[in-house]
């Protein structure tokens, strides 16, 4: 008997530890899966753990007509649609930012947390499937997830099963339990529309390769200029049509005066500059962002940066604001200054 089928019989005997064997290679990857869809850390977390209580107990009703891998990304697919649909899965209302700098523009509100680059660590370096059609960097990055969270949830899923992990139109059609022309459909209107929210990469250059000797340099000026509070030296970073965007809020700034005078006025509203420790979010370099504590010695946590850069300078800073992710990248509760 196949060691797989062994470890399903065994399984489904009511064997914990054969099924860990069968279900935990894919627990990674699965909630990456879960997080491209939903856009959040915390729901992937949860949906995993939703997809392998699903799967424990539907094991009679697993056919081997798939792979146990192809299989539990259909349950959790499907959870991750269902969660989208349940209102309990977002904040029924927005509570806007006041007193702020005259935008460049208002969005419709994305719901996105970054992704901790220490949940990447360990995934499978399998190349997706021939019908794959982006990078695994990009299909991480932030632009992309955030494209995705505009698309309806059926749309989303159809995009990433196809897009990203390159299952075939078959595969993806039973899975979403619809049609091979249902799939060929949504997947056309999606691509159409993550298509025209991407940043185009002509005429701009490639991020550095992470960790490199040129991230380190453009990120390095970065963080002491934001910790000398200077944000005269932050603009002359960016690049001229770089983006600051705050997810959930509508808010977007575009270009260096626009981002400076935002920078200025939060400045004069906090009193002091922000401690920055580093860390990783999206495959991008990203900051969790500290406020020292007047008369103390201590800094609380403030929000988390994340930067995307091109060549040696700065294309977009996304800020989230909700300090409840930080866990998620184990940056401490607070920081000695």
């Amino acid at each position: 008997m196949a060691t797989n089928d062994r470890a399903l019989t065994l399984a489904r005997a009511g064997d914990d530890d054969a099924f860990r064997a069968l279900t935990d290679p894919y627990r990674h990857e699965l909630q990456l899966h879960c997080y491209r869809i939903v856009g959040s850390t915390q729901d992937a977390e949860d949906l995993v753990q939703e997809t392998m209580l699903a799967a424990w107990r539907g094991l009679e009703q697993f056919d081997q007509r798939a792979s146990i891998r192809t299989w539990l990304y259909r349950i959790a697919t499907n959870r991750s649609v269902d969660a989208l649909r349940a209102s309990a899965r977002r904040p029924r209302r927005l509570d806007a930012m006041t007193e702020l700098p005259e935008p460049s523009r208002r969005a419709d509100p994305v719901w996105l947390e970054p992704y901790p680059d220490v949940l990447l660590e360990g995934l499978p370096d399998a190349a997706p499937g021939p019908d794959a059609r982006y990078e695994v960097k990009e299909a991480i990055s932030l632009a992309f997830v955030t494209g995705l969270q505009r698309l309806p949830p059926q749309q989303r899923a159809v995009l990433v099963l196809r897009d990203v992990l390159g299952f075939q139109a078959a595969e993806v059609a039973a899975m979403l339990d619809t049609t091979e022309t249902a799939v060929h459909s949504l997947l056309r209107r999606a691509r159409a529309t993550v298509d025209s929210r991407l940043p185009t990469a002509a005429g701009r250059e490639r991020a550095p390769l992470p960790g490199s000797r040129a991230e380190r340099a453009i990120v390095g000026r970065f963080a002491e200029a934001v910790e000398a509070g200077d944000v005269e030296t932050v603009v002359r970073l960016l690049t001229d049509d770089a983006w600051l965007r705050m997810p959930p809020q509508p808010y977007e700034y575009q270009g260096g005066a626009a981002i400076g005078r935002f920078l200025h006025d939060r400045e004069a509203r906090r009193g002091s500059p922000w401690r920055l420790v580093p860390t990783r979010a999206n495959g991008q370099p990203a900051f969790g962002c500290y406020l020292p504590c007047p008369h103390t010695t201590i800094a609380r946590p403030g929000g988390l940066l994340v930067l995307t850069l091109a060549g040696g300078d700065i294309s977009a800073i996304t800020w989230f604001a909700d300090n409840s992710v930080f866990p998620h990248f184990g940056l401490p509760r607070t920081l000695a200054v």
